[in-house]
């Protein structure tokens, strides 16, 4: 025979309660827009930023050509549209393909790059005598001419174009302060580069016609305005309405 089966009891005693301490609280989470909202396919973004590299390289291949790779490489604003070319140029695949964004401490710096250059040409040397070329003419390049024509797309054209980029086709508030003082690590590196030639291609950090002091103290004020130029491009991103709501 099976043994009986006991009675269920009327009152089942109580648990003890589990001490709220030991319960596992699940702790909330920053997760970018960018892990879970895949880029979309831009072909106009893409075509904008591929004629925008494919300008900035005509425009560095031409004054090459004028005034031959030593001297036109030397050059900050050069220099400056040949990262804007390369970024740009990967920018517009990127777009095309479709894939994530370069990161904003990148194109912001060369986009800071290539407005300095535009403001210290046309705030600085376009109006200098004798003439500012970077050819090493002493004549001022006549309207229309190849070179006064480099110098336009150089200083003018590449740089409206990046800004139109950035305001137009690029997502807001992705620019920080801390990438400010990084990207004074170029402009400083230029400057070393421009100390250690016989003849500085600037007559404002020209040594040899007015000695380091005057020298160091015009780079100094340069480096500030640099400086205080990230900032504001920083705090306009910031403060701009965003042209596309995905960080594509």
């Amino acid at each position: 025979m099976t043994a009986p089966i006991p009675p269920v009891p009327r009152e089942i005693p109580d648990l003890p309660a589990i001490p709220w301490e030991s319960t596992p609280v699940l702790k909330p989470s920053f997760v970018p827009v960018t892990a879970v909202v895949a880029p979309v396919r831009r072909p106009l973004v893409a075509a904008y930023r591929l004629l925008t590299a494919l300008l900035a390289g005509a425009a560095v291949a031409l004054e090459i050509y004028l005034a031959g790779p030593a001297r036109a490489l030397s050059y900050f604003s050069v220099q400056s549209t040949v990262l804007l070319a390369v970024v740009t140029l990967v920018s517009a695949s990127r777009s095309w393909r479709p894939r994530r964004a370069l990161p904003a401490a990148l194109t912001g710096a060369v986009l800071l790059y290539v407005v300095i250059g535009a403001v210290v040409y046309h705030g600085l040397l376009a109006h200098t005598t004798p003439p500012f070329t970077m050819t090493g003419a002493t004549a001022p390049p006549a309207r229309w001419h190849a070179q006064w024509a480099a110098l336009q797309v150089l200083h003018t054209l590449v740089p409206l174009a990046a800004v139109l980029d950035w305001l137009l086709l690029t997502p807001a508030s992705r620019m920080h302060l801390r990438q400010a003082a990084g990207w004074l690590l170029f402009p400083l590196a230029y400057l070393i580069f421009l100390l250690t030639r016989a003849r500085s291609l600037y007559p404002f950090l020209d040594v040899p016609a007015h000695g380091y002091r005057h020298t160091l103290a015009n780079a100094l004020l340069l480096g500030l305005a640099i400086y205080a130029s990230a900032l504001v491009l920083i705090a306009l991103d910031h403060a701009r309405p965003s042209p596309v709501r995905r960080r594509v």
